[in-house]
């Protein structure tokens, strides 16, 4: 449960917190009847901390970290609980599954873009393999969307203007189409200036941003047994590239926010990525206790981007100049059934699913100094892979308040890729290296067992047991040719989770709880093995770690008008063994990166007595983490302790005929905090700050 709940209805009629409702076992159950560490943000929630995509969970969900990519603002880099990829090549899965309505999202770029009209996203922190069709070391992030509603016409329009010339409109339409057909159709639009300005030539700023989201969907309903809905949702981006400041003076000195880049830039562009895809999910319920549900997706990702570091920093030239241009497309079918039976005692689930991946990319690299030679890539990478997978849960007629649920997930992925490079040293003739070809495949059994029992019908203690598993990939930065062949194999993590969910005081205070410690096995390392050259590493499973912590979320509404929250996360993570191609113990040059020992979030809501004009709320929240690593092989890159103050005041009730009306004002970043976003090695130390303090309105009206 997130800490702050600045979403529940102003006018509650009982000082009760909102009961949420989650589908992350498949069903829908109540989020504290749900035995896994998990953080769920309704609609309300969403609109009210202006969440529109992947971005702005990070200061919602202690242990999940969201990095964006030095290479593309709109990749996001992933870490639950310590566990993601620093890399977005499209030869290696990334460890936390991301779902659209069940559609599992394949690929970390286009990530930051956003979707229109979110009836929920929900946060699950550990491995979660046997009931996804994926697999998922980390965690999983469930992206639900609005259905259509039969019989009732709806309209929803917000408009937002904020500084930084910040405009976003969001556009929902509900049609009804007789008693059986609804269809819907959703828009979000968002540009916001950034924040550091061009000297050169090119685009007016750094960071830029221009998106747009489209949805279109129909649910049809031809009796109680049938449910079939058809969604298509397009996003596109065309941000400007961030700005990559270059930052000699390592932690502990406080970062600097640039607000101007050099005079030396030249041609600043404006970066383009279209993601999209269609969903038909049907669901028929040929007896009582048993639902049949297909899920099929199809979705593509289109991509150029460009990015320039360190301009101007050693001449008129961009230290270097990456461009890519990338393209995917994947299929994935899921089928589940859904069932109880000796008197509902029995709850199951059982699936079966199939993926079918394609993707290929160019990218080049241009350096500005002649020790470096310009390098050019092109990668195809084409998966497949297939899963089975069970859970049942069972409670015994002697002893209905114990629990017990067993699953299990089988996996075999099959994987290809080629790699074809060039370079042009300075001045040189181009050299172009034999091609590359890699081919491996792999299954894997990944079990799992909760056990719990209900104290009441409030308190609800359990222990969890969960396998996740990583497939083996390729590696295209690798040092030869036969290591990218060669490839990598996977990665295991066994996690034990002891949790507990609970409601008191008439539920006015819901306190839930998790201590986790897991075991990583055959960690994929990235190894850089030319010390004179960042730019080579090879991947070895030559890992083991372990990582252990506690997750607090706590919410409280002691009266009608205030409601306050604190969620909070400790982790301890660090490697045990990791060993180099020739067997040599390096463990002491590695520490686990994305992985802040401390992360709170702080939150107060106020509801103020009606008005003739309407009813004000206000609410504010803050968010602190600790220091963290963000280079595995190298201790100087460290971002350091920081906090973010948000605030919203909100009008709701506004005594206008023909709707309903909204009235807000926000603040983000109140105390102008500066900090990193993104910080490494280039070749030269470079940073990516976040954003400085934001502020705006907002109107939104409902029919």
């Amino acid at each position: 449960m997130p800490a702050p709940a600045a979403a529940q209805p102003a006018a509650a009629s009982h000082a009760q917190l909102e009961e949420i409702i989650v589908t992350a076992q498949k069903r829908e159950e109540s989020l504290q009847d749900t035995p896994i560490s998990i953080v769920a943000l309704t609609a309300d929630m969403l609109e009210a901390k202006g969440i529109n995509g992947i971005d702005g969970l990070r200061a919602e969900v202690p242990n999940l970290q969201i990095v964006p990519h030095p290479n593309s603002a709109t990749t996001a880099q992933v870490f639950i609980r310590g566990v993601g990829n620093l890399d977005d090549q499209f030869t290696q899965d990334p460890s936390v599954a991301i779902y659209i309505d069940g559609v599992y999202i394949g690929r970390s770029q286009g990530l930051s873009a956003e979707v229109a009209d979110l009836q929920r996203i929900e946060v699950l922190r550990g491995p979660q393999g046997s009931l996804y069709g994926r697999n998922a070391t980390g965690g999983a992030i469930n992206y639900i969307t609005r259905a259509p509603e039969l019989g009732a016409f709806s309209a929803r329009q917000s408009v937002a203007f904020g500084n930084y010339d910040q405009i976003r409109t969001r556009t929902r339409l509900n049609i009804p189409v007789g008693d059986e057909l609804a269809m819907e159709f959703a828009y979000t639009h968002s540009e916001k200036n950034g924040f550091v300005k061009n000297l050169g030539t090119g685009a007016s700023r750094y960071g830029d941003q221009r998106r747009d989201a489209y949805r279109a969907g129909a649910r049809w309903v031809p009796s109680d047994a049938v449910d079939i809905r058809y969604t298509y949702d397009r996003s596109e981006i065309a941000d400007t590239p961030g700005f990559l400041a270059y930052t000699p003076n390592l932690y502990p000195a406080d970062p600097v926010r640039p607000s101007q880049g050099s005079p030396a830039e030249r041609n600043l562009p404006r970066n383009k990525a279209t993601v999209q895809g269609h969903n038909i999910t049907a669901s028929f319920q040929p007896v009582e206790g048993l639902t049949l549900k297909s899920i099929t997706g199809y979705r593509e990702l289109d991509a150029i981007n460009t990015q320039h570091y360190l301009s101007g920093v050693l001449g008129p030239f961009a230290f270097i100049t990456n461009d890519f241009i990338q393209s995917q497309e994947q299929f994935s079918q899921e089928l589940q059934a859904i069932g109880e039976a000796m008197n509902d005692r029995l709850q199951y689930v059982l699936g079966v699913y199939y993926l079918d991946e394609s993707a290929d990319s160019f990218d080049q690299a241009v350096f500005g100094i002649p020790m470096y030679p310009t390098t050019a890539r092109t990668v195809t990478a084409d998966n497949k892979a297939y899963a089975a997978y069970g859970q049942a849960t069972y409670r015994p007629a002697s002893l209905q308040k114990l629990y017990m649920t067993p699953s299990v997930r089988w996996s075999r992925d099959q994987r290809k890729a080629t790699l074809v490079q060039s370079e042009i040293p300075g001045g040189g003739t181009p050299i172009v290296y034999p091609p590359g070809s890699g081919d491996r495949s792999g299954s894997n059994v990944s079990p799992g067992f909760v056990i719990g029992y209900d104290v009441t019908d409030d308190v609800n203690l359990y222990a969890r047991y969960a396998r996740g598993y990583k497939t083996g990939g390729f590696n295209v930065r690798a040092s030869t040719i036969a290591r990218f062949n060669e490839g990598f194999g996977e990665e295991t993590l066994d996690a034990f989770e002891l949790g507990m969910k609970s409601s008191w005081f008439d539920n006015r205070l819901r306190v839930n709880v998790a201590g986790f410690y897991s075991d990583y096995q055959d960690n994929q390392v990235t190894v850089q093995v030319d010390p004179n050259n960042f730019r080579l590493t090879d991947v070895f499973n030559a890992g083991k770690a372990t990582i252990q912590g506690l997750e607090l979320d706590m919410v409280a509404r002691p009266t009608n008008e205030l409601t306050a929250g604190l969620s909070y996360a400790w982790l301890d993570a660090g490697y045990d063994e990791i060993l180099d191609p020739f067997g040599a113990d390096i463990t002491s040059r590695y520490s686990f990166v994305e992985a802040p020992e401390h992360t709170v979030t702080g939150s107060l809501q106020y509801e103020f007595p009606a008005t003739p004009i309407g009813r004000l709320t206000a609410s504010v929240e803050y968010f602190y983490q600790t220091k963290k690593n963000v280079a595995a092989a190298d201790a100087r890159y460290v971002i350091g302790s920081y906090g973010l103050l948000d605030a919203r005041l909100m009008l709701t009730e506004i005594p206008l005929s023909g709707g309903r009306w909204r009235l807000s004002v926000f603040g983000k970043n109140l105390t102008d905090e500066e900090y990193y976003l993104f910080h490494g090695d280039a070749g030269l130390p470079v940073g990516l700050f976040g954003e400085p303090r934001s502020y705006g309105i907002e109107l939104n009206f409902e029919y």
